[in-house]
């Protein structure tokens, strides 16, 4: 099967397990409403959880997968995220929620782990690109459903209705996930010996790290720090966007143009930052992104308060400047610890985003209840962002990691 077809089955299941996190923030509002005695902060956790069992679970999803295939991981990760979406609408608990929720979030984590795999394993000539493709059907993936959220009647009815909504569509993207994953081979399918590396602006290791020899350098605790920091502004982003609106004022009509926006400029920005970092190589490309996320932040806490095109475009910014976060450090990943065991070695950076959505949602959320502004945590994400833009310059100084290869003393006759 080609390998642009097993491609394109990775990118429909991204899309389908996008709107368990892009979509979330159109849900807030109504679950209030219909649980007076829950707080932002209440539901917003239930996104914490959610993104925590996404990237937690990972490092054990990608053992699996890399040993297993494919197939039948992601299509149980199907079946896992079918029935904790559709079942958020009928919850009268938070437990239940978090429950729920945290259900769905270890199902996105086998099907994001088996689809990033695709790109890392088949794609060595065009590992951004393909990294960025991947990423881009998870960012974007929910531009639709946003669309549809713009039309008044639609909108209205979807969120009168809201317990079906979600029973509808969680039913329809665990379905389209296991669909997807009929495509993507199972047990002993690997990448074939011709799908070598072509010459590209960004290094490329010769030696295939497992994830305990990659745990024991430190370029990957490096890695680990800057991903860390990077997820935070982009998640808040995600999370808040609806709360921000309200507290700066903004119209329904501009929150209406964001939201159609935000995902676009995610996907697009997976993509373009992923063609990027093939040509200038993966440490400038970081250098030059970081440095515009931190830029947009300040701007979105300085200017968004005061109109509703600024809001607009920072967040536009905000959005198109973190989203290749999950395209470079995936690609990057594979270029330092080789595509053999890509799967499970990504998957403990990937880690990090579930730690940054505990700053960004119920931490953000209390700090906002606490001060009445959201200042502290977008000017804070500034600084976390451009700490990240100076330790990529850092890391293109650093040299590959290398396995130790000295072999140990031979024995003596009289010790043998």
């Amino acid at each position: 099967m080609s390998r642009w077809i097993r491609l394109a089955a990775a990118v429909v299941a991204m899309i389908q397990i996008s709107n368990l996190q892009y979509a979330w923030t159109i849900f807030v509002q109504p679950l209030r409403n219909a649980h007076p005695d829950w707080s932002l902060t209440d539901v917003q956790w239930g996104f914490s959880i959610f993104i925590a069992m996404e990237t937690w679970a990972m490092p054990l999803t990608g053992w699996l997968i890399d040993k297993h295939g494919p197939r039948l991981l992601m299509s149980i990760g199907g079946v896992l995220c079918a029935v904790g979406w559709a079942g958020i609408g009928g919850v009268h608990s938070v437990l239940a929620l978090y429950l729920l929720y945290g259900l769905a979030g270890l199902g996105a984590a086998i099907v994001y782990c088996g689809a990033i795999g695709v790109a890392l394993k088949w794609f060595p000539d065009r590992r951004g690109l393909a990294a960025g493709m991947i990423a881009a059907g998870f960012g974007s993936g929910a531009t639709i459903i946003m669309i549809v959220n713009s039309i008044q009647s639609v909108r209205d009815y979807a969120l009168a209705n809201f317990a079906n909504t979600f029973l509808f569509t969680g039913i329809l993207q665990g379905a389209l996930i296991i669909l997807a994953a009929q495509f993507l081979g199972g047990s002993g399918v690997a990448p074939p010996a011709s799908a070598k590396p072509q010459a590209t602006a960004a290094r490329d290791t010769t030696h295939n790290f497992n994830s305990a020899e990659m745990l024991a350098t430190r370029q990957f605790y490096w890695l680990y720090a800057m991903m860390l920091m990077m997820g935070v502004g982009g998640l808040l982003a995600t999370a808040q966007v609806s709360q921000v609106a309200s507290n700066f004022g903004i119209g329904a009509s501009a929150l209406g143009i964001s939201l159609i926006l935000n995902p676009i400029a995610n996907g697009g920005g997976r993509f373009f930052w992923g063609w990027v970092s093939d040509r200038l190589g993966r440490e400038r490309t970081m250098t030059i992104a970081f440095f515009i996320q931190s830029l947009s932040l300040v701007g979105v806490m300085a200017l968004g308060p005061h109109a509703d095109t600024p809001f607009i475009v920072g967040m536009f910014l905000v959005f198109f400047t973190w989203g290749e976060v999950y395209s470079l450090f995936p690609s990057v990943s594979a270029d330092f610890f080789g595509r053999q065991f890509a799967s499970s070695n990504y998957s403990f950076l990937y880690s990090t985003k579930g730690v940054a959505s505990i700053l960004a949602g119920g931490a953000a959320a209390w700090l906002f209840t606490s001060t009445g502004t959201w200042a502290p945590a977008f000017y804070g994400s500034a600084v976390l962002a451009m700490i990240s833009c100076v330790m990529a310059v850092r890391l293109r100084k650093m040299p590959l990691p290398a396995k130790q290869t000295t072999p140990l003393p031979a024995m003596t006759a009289t010790k043998a």
